[in-house]
């Protein structure tokens, strides 16, 4: 069984960063399109971040100028840099792994931004 393993998740002040990691040791990072969601309590799971498998990113408004998404190919880790974090930004984020069966998931890490 494939496994999503994320962390870096925590509580930081708004105005505050943070660096997530997603990391498998069963599949290959650079082969695949490979997501970071978030879903805060009681509202929808949103797609943050895209990195894809050439190296393209991209970012929907609410996080772009203040997210980056990258790829370390040697260390097989997606990471997702949060700056300028927000209270709105308090999620669970999930890294994803899109294929042509059932997408691969993570189980999640908690970052909460609140002073």
């Amino acid at each position: 069984q494939v496994q999503l393993v994320e962390s870096g998740g925590g509580l930081v002040p708004p105005g505050g960063s943070l660096t997530l990691s997603c990391a498998s040791s069963a599949i290959i990072f650079s082969c695949y399109l490979v997501r970071w969601y978030r879903q805060a309590p009681g509202k929808q799971r949103e797609l943050v971040a895209t990195i894809f498998s050439g190296g393209t990113t991209n970012y929907p408004d609410s996080v772009k100028g203040r997210f980056t998404i990258s790829r370390d190919n040697d260390n097989n880790t997606v990471y997702l840099q949060m700056n300028s974090l927000k209270p709105e930004d308090t999620a669970v984020y999930y890294c994803n792994v899109l294929r042509s069966g059932p997408d691969y998931w993570g189980q999640g890490t908690q970052v909460t931004v609140s002073a």
